[in-house]
């Protein structure tokens, strides 16, 4: 039992026991390329919120989708069944107020609308596909406390399994970050694996991959100039995905992945590099063994690995912060301050 709660029903006043007991309960799932990754909470007294239930689950929805621009049969079985789980968790809890989105590969798919059909006949969860845009968005919302206010300037992403989202941010102390300029590029594990990759990559397969990826950004950076306000030392980078947490618990030399020590530390870039090219360096099997990745990720992190270094390579910032956290803490804070929580 959650400790709060239960110290709230021990209180002898049946009135702070009914006010706990009738607190919203509020649920954001996110269901991308790669994942489907459901949080469930409340809200915090003093702000924020705090987490009752979760589930994550590698469901791969976009495999294939690079070859044919349709979901396959096997990927949606398989999200629909982790999305009756999510359901199944979402009416234990009583939530009140849900939002549960879909991202690159429901927005490529030419069938999505059957997708979205039967996962709200199978599960009773109303996906809505949002855009690329409304992505970078709630992403942003979730982990802009991690950007420290004593730099001008921020590169924030999110490497997805279909897309990379990048937002150029403008900062300034006592105001909220303002976005100067957003992309998405379609540059995400999944993708880039079947493209350019497999279990095993070659030294040359990775450095396609890298390329490929540069290419992709190189309209945004000379658009906006990055460049420049990086060798000005006034850009700070800010990570939110499985592989830059990833490689931050590879460098921490985690036996086991542990969110309090990755979420909000820094990873400098050299040491990135490092943990790449170790990774990189090893075959499926040695990368399945690491605990911070496992099996049913150790195809995918190498790709991941080369997102990060195009965009060093193109941005070449001294250190990178790392954000476990994101869309779905969006969500939430999007649900709580309409709820007027």
């Amino acid at each position: 039992m959650d400790l709060q709660v239960q110290g709230e029903r021990q209180n002898d006043t049946g009135r702070l026991r009914s006010s706990a007991l009738a607190r919203p309960v509020f649920a954001a799932l996110d269901l991308g390329t790669n994942n489907c990754r459901l949080l469930i909470a409340k809200a915090a007294p003093g702000g924020g919120f705090r987490v009752i239930d979760a589930f994550s689950r590698i469901v791969r929805l976009g495999e294939g989708l690079s070859r044919n621009d349709r979901l396959s049969d096997s990927a949606m079985e398989r999200t629909i069944d982790a999305l009756r789980i999510c359901g199944s968790k979402i009416e234990r809890r009583g939530v009140t107020a849900a939002r549960a989105v879909g991202t690159e590969a429901c927005r490529r798919a030419v069938n999505c609308g059957e997708f979205v059909e039967a996962v709200e006949r199978e599960t009773g969860i109303a996906l809505e596909i949002i855009s690329s845009q409304e992505e970078g968005r709630l992403a942003l919302a979730g982990c802009a406390s991690l950007l420290e206010t004593h730099s001008p300037y921020a590169l924030v992403f999110d490497i997805g399994g279909g897309s990379t989202e990048l937002m150029w941010l403008e900062q300034a102390r006592g105001r909220a970050p303002r976005v100067l300029d957003q992309t998405s590029i379609r540059c995400g594990v999944i993708g880039l694996t079947e493209e350019f990759g497999g279990p095993e990559v070659t030294p040359a397969m990775y450095a396609r991959m890298v390329e490929a990826v540069a290419d992709a950004i190189a309209p945004f950076e000379a658009r906006n100039n990055i460049q420049r306000r990086v060798a000005a030392g006034q850009v700070q980078m800010l990570g939110t995905s499985g592989t830059v947490t990833t490689l931050a618990g590879v460098h921490l030399g985690l036996c086991r992945y542990d969110r309090r020590a990755v979420d909000g530390s820094y990873l400098r870039i050299d040491h990135a590099r490092t943990v790449i090219g170790h990774l990189v360096g090893l075959d499926f099997d040695g990368r399945a063994r690491h605990p911070c990745i496992g099996q049913d990720r150790a195809d995918l992190v190498v790709a991941g690995c080369a997102v990060l270094e195009a965009l060093c390579d193109v941005w070449p910032v001294e250190r990178l912060r790392i954000a476990d956290r994101g869309l779905r803490e969006g969500i939430l804070v999007d649900l709580i301050g309409s709820a007027g929580e």
